[in-house]
């Protein structure tokens, strides 16, 4: 087995993900990510752990759009996507738990469900060919102005490492990108929401998400995450799902846990302030240890429903963004199943 400096990675990088392991060593076990262990054996184990043991299937539809802890989801997708466990096998273990335990409902049928959705990306791949990882995606030349999903797509260094080092000024943003980094995974509701906010938010073009997905997804899977940024970005034709970034996080987020745990900066701002903290008073920054604009950064650019300026009168942004709009974000897919390369946080 080689090592991590035989894959490449410098000695202050390795340095730094044993100094993270450790922080999440400390962590409630019901709150630590998983840790994904290669080969059909783990593979098996996690179906079996899952399914019968837990027996957390049965409440899949009522937990998948969690984030913080290892159980909200199945966890398969770095399975699936090595080739470690087959779609067929997950399926056939949910048709047996429904016969022996009795228990068919949303949740049994949603797991088959984003199985099939693998399945559709495979498909739409195969159809479109190398037009999902073109610029126009498949709209190709409707895409310059005769759709309305068209869009002006550009690339801003800075903006891109604000987004890949979880330092956006949003703390969901923040929050699942910095996961990323740390754990190689993100969860489906996180990989919507850092889609939408680069590509809808920034106008960044929308394959560098894609490649840097790519690069550091445990679970990454060619066909399911270039379809999905594609679809992402509006580049299929379909419906453009916008995310209100802020009304996510208090969706999803409620107590602003996932958050703090994440963006340990922000670890003693209090609900609801947790979501915008740039609204935070001079008072409210002292009161809770943390200097928006020095210890955390104000937002990079104007999100989705967020106003231009905070409540007491402190512009919310340090430069020009996108204005704000609704929250378009229901019955949206997530981005794929995506292998991992640590890189430090700077």
């Amino acid at each position: 087995m080689p090592s991590l400096a035989d894959l490449g990675f410098s000695a202050e990088e390795i340095a730094e993900m044993q100094r993270a392991d450790e922080e999440i060593s400390t962590w409630p076990l019901s709150e630590r990510p998983m840790k994904f262990r290669g080969g059909e054996t783990a593979a098996l184990a996690r179906v079996s752990e899952y399914i019968w043991e837990k027996d957390l299937l049965k409440i899949y539809f009522d937990t998948r759009n969690g984030m913080l802890g290892a159980d909200y989801s199945t966890k398969f997708s770095p399975w699936l996507s090595h080739g470690c466990l087959s779609a067929r096998r997950v399926a056939a273990e949910c048709a047996r738990y429904e016969l022996e335990r009795g228990i068919a409902n949303k949740s049994t049928y949603w797991v088959v469900f984003e199985l099939l959705w693998r399945d559709f990306f495979r498909l739409f791949a195969a159809k479109h060919g190398d037009d999902i990882f073109k610029l126009d995606g498949t709209l190709g030349d409707r895409a310059r102005g005769s759709h309305p999903n068209s869009r002006r797509w550009h690339f801003d260094g800075k903006i891109f490492e604000a987004w890949t080092t979880g330092r956006t000024g949003y703390p969901l943003v923040d929050a699942n990108m910095r996961e990323l980094v740390a754990t190689g995974f993100m969860s489906n509701r996180g990989r919507q929401n850092v889609c939408s906010f680069l590509v809808i938010d920034t106008s960044t073009d929308w394959r560098y998400g894609a490649w840097y997905f790519e690069e550091m997804l445990l679970d990454h899977d060619v066909h399911s995450n270039w379809g999905n940024w594609c679809a992402g970005a509006g580049m299929t034709g379909g419906r453009l799902n916008r995310f209100n970034i802020v009304k996510q996080s208090k969706d999803y987020d409620r107590n602003g846990d996932y958050i703090r745990r994440w963006v340990p900066e922000l670890g003693r701002v209090p609900s609801p302030l947790i979501f915008t903290p740039w609204k935070m008073t001079k008072e409210e920054q002292q009161k809770y240890g943390v200097w928006v604009g020095a210890d955390y950064p104000t937002p990079i650019v104007i999100s989705t429903g967020v106003k231009q300026k905070s409540d007491n009168g402190n512009k919310a942004v340090d430069k020009n963004g996108l204005s704000g709009g609704k929250d378009d974000s229901k019955g949206g897919r997530g981005n794929g199943n995506y292998h991992s390369r640590h890189q430090r946080q700077k």
